[in-house]
């Protein structure tokens, strides 16, 4: 078998099984792992998976730049976002991630919705200039242009001083095995120190991020309370969910 036909091959194991084992792969295929190894880091420079300890995991396409993402399954983000505004009560304090996902909710947001937001992100408190009753905390630092966000110490120091209700965190993957991950190693710091300081962490995902892996891991499924998807999970999504106590809407 030619190394593109094998290749090829692990690409639709992928697909299907959601993982794949090198150990697995050698056996399958009658090869040295080291050639399996070698066909993984082929493909993961070409973007096409995720690599991991002992194998691979499919890649999320929510790291590509941000004006490519805002026309990445915006149905999904846009059905996701209105299952995930019927949880915001009035008065209560809401910290929001940035990304395009988070776009979609404020933009179903009843337009006297009097609520404390609190956002890292430039231009969704840009987006919120239009709600009246809405109070918007921005919180100040170094701009990272990828994804529109602020970060850094200054950030995190006016972060410390906030109680919030719920965060809507944003992700790029959400795997069963790797748990909550996202492309930048700064900004999965950011977003643990998000949800330290809200009771409650919501994650919506659409569905391209769905039984899919970026390299920086956030934390596991048990770090957020409530899952928001557009269609229904994978068996072993699902089962990773009701084993950490993830409810899923």
């Amino acid at each position: 078998m030619l190394a593109s036909q094998r290749k090829q091959q692990i690409l639709q194991i992928l697909t299907r099984d959601k993982q794949v084992h090198s150990g697995a792969l050698s056996q399958h295929f009658g090869i040295s792992e080291d050639s399996i190894r070698r066909d993984l880091r082929e493909l993961a420079a070409e973007g096409l998976l995720q690599r991991v300890h002992g194998g691979a995991l499919p890649i999320s396409d929510a790291i590509a730049p941000l004006e490519t993402r805002k026309n990445v399954q915006s149905g999904s983000k846009q059905a996701v976002a209105e299952k995930a505004v019927q949880l915001i009560q009035p008065g209560q304090v809401v910290i929001l991630d940035g990304g395009t996902t988070t776009h979609a909710l404020v933009k179903q947001l009843p337009a006297d919705l009097p609520f404390t937001a609190v956002t890292h992100s430039p231009t969704i408190a840009v987006a919120l200039v239009d709600f009246p009753k809405a109070e918007v905390i921005l919180l100040g630092g170094v701009l990272f242009r990828h994804s529109a966000v602020t970060m850094g110490a200054a950030m995190l120091e006016s972060l410390g001083r906030i109680n919030a209700d719920l965060f809507f965190m944003g992700v790029t993957g959400v795997h069963s095995n790797a748990g909550f991950t996202t492309g930048n190693y700064e900004e999965a710091c950011v977003k643990r120190a998000l949800a330290g300081r809200a009771a409650e962490t919501v994650v919506m995902a659409s569905q391209e991020k769905l039984s899919s892996a970026s390299a920086f891991v956030i934390g596991e499924l048990s770090m957020a309370s409530t899952l928001i998807v557009e269609q229904s999970l994978d068996n072993p999504l699902h089962t990773a969910c009701q084993k950490q106590g993830l409810a899923v809407i």
